[in-house]
């Protein structure tokens, strides 16, 4: 089945779980839910495979073990294309209608080590600079977790120093339910995450381990 759109019904879906999230209500409409967002969703990754690889959906469940929050479910629904671990192209289905993003997700001190050295050079820094601008400019919000101060050693008048804070580097952008309502959404998708791949190769080249 190929992709045809995100119907308006997925939308409202997210919007009536903001306020009734509970397995009753999903229990109710799990039907709306297979239907109107996890269809979709499988349709748009099977035609994006061929070019970005396997992409997988997340579970629409939360683990409240350890939260005050015990919601059963997620207001959203991401699917990910991974080509390391928590390095890759992101989209996700919320009431607000569907978030594109890339980066990477995770890192662990190894990682986060690896690229402030990269972002501290001033070749490979400089050009990571220059791609987030370019996305900056193309509509793409930067982001990914960061420390309030900065780095240890890293010195306060650091030309890059708000890079520097990163721990994880993440570009989205949003797009209005209206936007992939229909087939053309694939062609909207794709253009993002073939926009966000310059990213995603510096941090294969830069950040993923050898």
């Amino acid at each position: 089945m190929s992709f045809t759109g995100i119907p308006p019904a997925a939308f409202d879906f997210y919007r009536r779980l903001h306020t009734d999230n509970t397995k009753s209500f999903w229990t109710e409409n799990t039907a709306v839910y297979d239907e109107t967002v996890r269809g979709p969703l499988i349709a748009l990754a099977a035609d994006l495979e061929k070019e970005f690889g396997e992409a997988k959906m997340f579970r629409p469940y939360r683990d409240v073990r350890f939260s005050a929050d015990k919601s059963p479910y997620k207001t959203h629904q991401g699917c990910f294309c991974a080509f390391d671990e928590a390095v890759g192209w992101y989209v996700q289905v919320d009431a607000e209608g569907v978030m594109v993003a890339g980066g990477f997700y995770a890192g662990d001190k190894e990682r986060t080590a690896r690229y402030r050295a990269a972002v501290d050079a001033q070749q490979s820094g400089a050009a990571l600079e220059k791609l987030l601008a370019k996305l900056s400019r193309a509509g793409f919000t930067i982001g990914g977790d960061q420390v309030t101060t900065r780095p240890r050693g890293c010195p306060p008048d650091h030309p890059r120093l708000a890079l520097m804070r990163h721990s994880t580097l993440t570009a989205s952008r949003r797009h209005e339910e209206e936007e992939v309502a229909t087939a053309s959404g694939l062609d909207l998708i794709r253009k993002d995450w073939r926009a966000l791949r310059p990213l995603n190769d510096w941090i294969l080249d830069h950040v993923v381990s050898p």
